[in-house]
């Protein structure tokens, strides 16, 4: 009876361990119909509205938005583009985000302006949208710009809103480890 007490309670610490990384650890998936393998985070980075755009928004719901690096590799030729999904909470609207020149991150080194691209067809995409009302994107994202997002302390997202004003997201946690470990995952080493 003891015995089964103590491996129940190593089990129970295991679980509660492997669940508070489950956020942070790649996933990779085989997509069947097009042979290519998809590699992402198991959930996107969450960021939320900075406060002051918030108060603009004459205090109605909060503004989301979610980020997450994907890898593509078909059969050795492996692409890289960044997920984006913003799910608007009050009447502050951002501008259609797929435009050139409308997301832009602010990084330690800089801002960087976003780049729109079409996104391999796959069977389903590396991330789930979440929420039905908002916008889905794919960005342009090399190996250099993958180190640099991975190596910056500081990531906000800057869009553009229907008004042509900023609208502003920080990240709810710290971002370096999660994409330290994307970077890891994938093979990628910062030399």
């Amino acid at each position: 009876m003891r015995l089964s007490l103590v491996q129940s309670v190593l089990v129970v610490g295991l679980l509660v361990g492997c669940a508070g990384q489950s956020s942070i650890k790649p996933a990779e998936v085989l997509d069947e119909r097009t042979g290519v393998t998809v590699g992402a985070l198991q959930e996107p980075i969450e960021f939320v509205e900075t406060v002051q755009n918030a108060l603009l928004g004459n205090g109605k719901r909060t503004s989301f938005a979610y980020l997450g690096p994907v890898e593509w590799d078909k059969s050795g030729e492996i692409t890289y583009g960044l997920w984006v999904h913003i799910a608007p909470g009050n009447d502050r609207q951002v501008g259609d985000f797929r435009l050139r020149g409308a997301v832009t991150l602010i990084l330690d080194d800089g801002p960087v302006v976003l780049s729109p691209i079409d996104a391999p067809n796959v069977g389903s995409g590396p991330y789930r949208a979440i929420a039905s009302w908002g916008q889905t994107g794919y960005f342009g994202l090399d190996v250099a710009m993958l180190k640099r997002l991975a190596r910056s302390g500081k990531i906000v997202l800057d869009f553009r809103g229907v008004d042509q004003a900023i609208v502003n997201f920080t990240p709810t946690h710290e971002t370096r480890t999660t994409l330290k470990k994307f970077t890891q995952a994938r093979g990628i080493t910062d030399d």
